[in-house]
């Protein structure tokens, strides 16, 4: 990770951090040392300590008490959980912005569309995931409901480990025309584009599913009772 500057706050250190975590430069499951991250990033402990209690709550890192502060692991069954409620949110910001959208608008989508397109095509996940944010974010701005863009605020974080894999994969084509529907029902047809805001969440939560099958029986699998001494 970068050095930062001193004069910066906590907002730029907890910044840091979570993508560090996302990018998977902080892999899940390794321990945290909070001394040793506020020297990395070339900051003083209590701001870093302030970031990593935000992660906490935004469940990307996981601290016991006298024990340790680690990324949390990767469990799909956490991250459905998130999908579930950030599709409800973009359902609702898809419903909300359409009767407020402008030529401008809907040219920037379509700009950010382009741009997510070329990402995967050369496997950019860092500017597709940029790209995806910007043309769903323009419905989430002109939905004006701030309970709705601090929820998806709240949760991205969470989903975006498994959003850059699935970017990263040759399926990330997928997203482009489900995009470019979105952006062509917005305003003409409402109920249509909250239906493929719908299928583009879901069609992650089918990938999630898959994996939540596969890993079950590792995850979930009460251990055997010790035997009884003969």
């Amino acid at each position: 990770m970068p050095r930062l500057s001193r004069v910066l706050l906590r907002d730029e250190a907890l910044a840091a951090i979570r993508a560090s975590i996302v990018r998977g430069d902080l892999a899940p499951g390794q321990v945290i040392k909070d001394a040793e991250l506020a020297s990395t990033l070339g900051l003083s402990v209590a701001p870093v300590r302030s970031a990593l209690s935000r992660l906490v709550d935004e469940g990307l890192v996981e601290s016991k008490p006298q024990s340790h502060t680690r990324v949390t692991p990767v469990r799909p069954k956490d991250v459905r959980d998130a999908v579930v409620v950030v599709r409800a949110m973009h359902e609702i910001a898809a419903r909300e912005a359409a009767s407020r959208l402008t030529d401008d608008d809907l040219a920037t989508m379509r700009d950010a569309n382009q741009r997510f397109a070329d990402a995967v095509s050369t496997g950019d996940v860092d500017a597709a995931l940029s790209a995806d944010d910007e043309l769903h974010g323009v419905l989430l701005a002109r939905c004006e409901n701030a309970a709705v863009r601090a929820t998806v605020e709240r949760f991205t974080p969470l989903i975006r480990r498994l959003e850059r894999q699935r970017f990263g994969a040759p399926h990330g084509q997928d997203s482009i025309a489900l995009h470019e529907a979105l952006v062509d029902t917005c305003r003409t047809e409402p109920e249509l584009a909250v239906a493929v805001t719908t299928t583009i969440w879901s069609t992650l939560l089918e990938e999630l599913d898959e994996t939540v099958e596969a890993t079950a029986p590792d995850e979930t699998r009460t251990p055997p009772a010790p035997e009884e001494p003969a």
